[in-house]
């Protein structure tokens, strides 16, 4: 044999020797029916609850019924391009998401694709979308505030890092608005922001991100959309995908906050899918497990303590009742839920308070012990005026004539403090400002300024204490307290400007 010859044969017994081609066993199944965004699909015996199954063409399915020969998935991607006895794969994983700081300021679909056409996501990470929450041994007690840079909810609802705090109302009363506006109080701060929008009309979602964009807040901000032209799979996916990429910040040690907008149109797709999966029905048509669907969502907000990296996760879910009916079925499941809510009403919004907080039906389970001193201070009697205020409104409405002295001043007090508490879209305040304002009223300052000059005043009072008095808002800024000297020095700038304010 030649020598050419040799070297082929050594070459292909070195080849054969070094064989070690990897056999791999793929589950294939075949789709035997398909409609309205649901596949039922036979063969896929190893296939596991949640898993990414491949129809091709880059559509994929997440298996959620496992029965006995049928295997139900929703279709992630267009539902039209999936056809009966199609081929479909299993893909052996869990469903995921990309996670990471490569997504701030970003707007992204569930699964984690840029939407805003800013180019890809540059992300390494992912992490499952379900996950189970932290237990009770990895938390600690909620102790430091959120501020919304709302007067009315950080002086009577605080919210505390790693609360769930339920913001319910009807239609347009101001719901994504106290939403937004603690987004945008967060600029400068610590807090990373995730809102993620369920089934809303995609203007709406570019409202949104234009008016965080303009304010700068996209700066640290996630926008996570699943429109109302989505999937109801991908609208019921969009806020498990928001919470995994929370949770990769709060494994990190950060504090972030989430808003859920909203819960309502979540609960819809979740019906829509169980519905069309012929899962049983219960009241209103809702699957059993719609409880469970929002609890394991809302339960992995938590404060985590320190040997947990200390980290944190608040949510904001939003809830749409319909006529004020906050006893439906998926209010009272949510409110059963959280750590209190803010309950928005539409007289309230329609006579012109806003934000239309109810201040009877709002409340905040963790109280106080979420609040800043200093706002503590000066905010301490003004829910229960308030309350009282409302109480008697009521009767005094038929006149005011036969009331005691006492009674009209009360009255006086909750007018102004309703006048006061009233704050335009897009307008937080720091928590100086807040104080300032809250001090002036609780400290009987602003009694003889009328209610028509109330909102004059406060404007031209904030200007003027940060003009002249800087070191006053540098005080509480710093202490998060208001201490004696601090005081004596406010009431002093208060009644300096009283003497030169001209409505």
């Amino acid at each position: 044999m030649s020598t050419r010859g040799q070297e082929i044969v050594s070459l292909i017994k070195r080849q054969i020797e070094e064989f070690g081609g990897e056999l791999s066993l793929v589950d294939v199944g075949t789709v035997v029916r398909v409609g309205d965004g649901i596949a039922s699909i036979q063969g896929l015996q190893g296939v596991r609850s949640n898993e990414l199954l491949d129809f091709g063409n880059d559509v994929f399915g997440l298996a959620l019924n496992l029965e006995a020969d049928i295997v139900g998935a929703a279709i992630l991607g267009d539902p039209n391009s999936v056809k009966e006895g199609g081929r479909v794969r299993s893909t052996g994983r869990i469903i995921e998401v990309p996670v990471g700081e490569a997504l701030i300021g970003r707007t992204v679909d569930p699964m984690g694709r840029p939407l805003d056409g800013k180019g890809p996501v540059n992300t390494q990470a992912t992490r499952a979308v379900e996950r189970v929450a932290p237990n009770v041994v990895a938390r600690q007690s909620v102790d430091t505030p959120v501020q919304t840079g709302i007067k009315a909810i950080d002086a009577m609802i605080p919210i505390g890092r790693g609360q769930r705090e339920l913001i319910i109302g009807d239609r347009s009363t101001g719901k994504t608005a106290i939403a937004l506006d603690t987004i945008i109080n967060q600029k400068g701060g610590d807090l990373i922001c995730i809102y993620v929008a369920i089934g809303q009309k995609q203007g709406k979602v570019a409202q949104v991100a234009a008016s965080l964009e303009e304010r700068g807040a996209m700066e640290h901000t996630i926008i996570v959309n699943a429109g109302a032209a989505d999937s109801a799979p991908m609208q019921y996916i969009a806020p498990y995908a928001g919470c995994a990429m929370a949770e990769e910040f709060m494994a990190q040690g950060k504090d972030v906050l989430i808003v859920y907008d909203d819960l309502t149109k979540h609960a819809w797709a979740y019906r829509q899918m169980s519905l069309l999966l012929r899962r049983p029905a219960g009241r209103e048509a809702y699957p059993g497990d719609i409880f469970y669907v929002h609890s394991r969502l809302l339960e992995r907000s938590a404060r985590l303590n320190a040997e947990n990296g200390g980290g944190s996760i608040t949510a904001l879910p939003i809830i749409e009742t319909q006529a004020g009916d906050v006893a439906a079925y998926i209010p009272t499941n949510v409110i059963s839920i959280t750590d209190g809510q803010i309950y928005l009403e539409s007289e309230l919004f329609n006579a012109g308070i806003r934000p239309a907080i109810n201040v009877g039906l709002s409340v905040s389970r963790v109280g106080g012990a979420a609040q800043t001193r200093a706002i503590r201070r000066v905010a301490g009697k003004l829910r229960l005026e308030l309350a009282q205020y409302r109480e008697l409104a009521t009767f005094a409405q038929f006149g005011t004539a036969d009331l005691d002295a006492a009674t009209r001043a009360q009255l006086a007090r909750g007018q102004l403090a309703t006048e006061v508490l009233k704050q335009g879209q897009y307008q937080p305040l720091s928590l100086a400002d807040e104080v300032t304002v809250l001090f002036a009223v609780d400290s009987g300052l602003m009694e003889d300024i009328s209610l028509e000059q109330a909102g004059a005043f406060e404007e031209g009072l904030l200007r003027f204490v940060s003009s002249t008095h800087p070191d006053i808002g540098q005080a509480i800024t710093e202490s998060g307290d208001i201490s004696s000297e601090t005081e004596a020095k406010l009431t002093e700038a208060i009644t300096a400007f009283k003497s030169t304010f001209t409505a």
